[in-house]
């Protein structure tokens, strides 16, 4: 009798996981995301930013934080309406991914690493650098890509960091996406600790341009955009190979999450929201003209309102609004607000 309560009470326990998971893959699809008119000014041209070859993320009070490269370059900061307020004093001009995200004391940090300074950095939101990391004296000289020229005569610098993640005990992992794709791990003073990850098995990355760590799982995930292979990866945070969380994408950039959703700006012409599955919940935006994607040359006057051209970086807001940056020489922001259709 007690084996057969037993067996009851899971049957229940597993139909009401079922049921609650359903209940939330079932309302997502009756999410909206409408393009902004308040951002019509930076998504449409008007405001040339400069070249969006970066990423973007949103602090807790709501503002809006965009990394730009070039002599001009740093961090942007906007209004959730789209106004400009300032530039982030000391900022590097070659930031291609960072994020927001606070330290156990509770204040929030930028944290990023520099593509062509080599540089990890762990710094405050007005600016002032409390953690400075250099990668090519800490990383070890074997994850180093050889300087040999390539069939145009340029030689590619030893490593080429994209894009910085930070565990729940402050490490720092640091992604080589333009280079070996290896993922170096620092402690959170900026001690190197250990490397994983890189072309080889299990991992075979391909442009792994973007890292982050998944909250939706416990414990956490690493998930990788792993472009030039169109799929996102799961790895432990120790660095093993999970599994393939999504496939047959538009080139992932960038990722970021709501809830038990994620979105993948896709630099191909696309957003996708996936659940916690990895199946597509809803496409945002989609360019199926490729003269149009993929690149940052597209200018202003074929950029068409709520369509994308080349998604860089993702971020929703605590509301779920989501804000993407494109790859664009002139600078492209835009904004998707979230409503439901019920």
């Amino acid at each position: 009798m007690i084996k057969k309560i037993c067996i009851s009470l899971c049957f229940i326990l597993a139909l009401l996981n079922f049921c609650q998971a359903h209940e939330d893959i079932s309302h997502a699809k009756h999410y909206q995301f409408n393009s902004s008119d308040n951002w019509s000014l930076l998504a449409n041209g008007s405001r040339k930013i400069g070249n969006s070859h970066g990423g973007i993320d949103v602090a807790a009070n709501g503002d809006v934080y965009v990394s730009v490269i070039g002599p001009k370059g740093g961090i942007q900061v906007y209004n959730p309406q789209g106004e400009f307020l300032r530039s982030v004093p000391n900022a590097p001009n070659d930031i291609h991914g960072f994020i927001i995200q606070s330290d156990k004391s509770g204040e929030e940090f930028i944290y990023g690493a520099e593509m062509s300074g080599h540089k990890i950095f762990k710094m405050r939101l007005n600016g002032e650098r409390i953690l400075n990391i250099d990668a090519l004296i800490q990383i070890p000289k074997k994850y180093h890509k050889k300087a040999v020229a390539n069939a145009r005569g340029w030689t590619p610098p030893p490593i080429r960091l994209t894009a910085t993640a930070v565990n729940n005990a402050g490490d720092l992992l640091v992604v080589d996406g333009y280079g070996l794709d290896y993922i170096h791990q620092f402690s959170a003073n900026g001690k190197y600790l250990k490397t994983f990850g890189g072309r080889q098995a299990p991992w075979q990355f391909n442009n792994c341009h973007k890292i982050y760590i998944d909250p939706r799982y416990q414990p956490n995930r690493i998930i990788c955009a792993d472009r030039a292979n169109h799929r996102l990866v799961h790895l432990k945070l120790t660095g093993e190979f999970i599994a393939e969380y999504a496939a047959n994408l538009r080139r992932p950039s960038a990722i970021d999450f709501y809830h038990d959703f994620a979105a993948v700006a896709e630099i191909s012409g696309r957003v996708t929201i996936l659940d916690k599955q990895g199946k597509v919940v809803r496409h945002i935006g989609t360019n199926d003209n490729r003269a149009e994607t993929d690149k940052n040359k597209t200018p202003p006057e074929k950029w068409r309102a709520g369509v994308f051209t080349a998604p860089h970086g993702i971020s929703f807001d605590q509301n779920g609004n989501l804000y993407i940056t494109e790859y664009n020489k002139w600078g492209r922001i835009l904004r998707f607000e979230l409503s439901d259709m019920e």
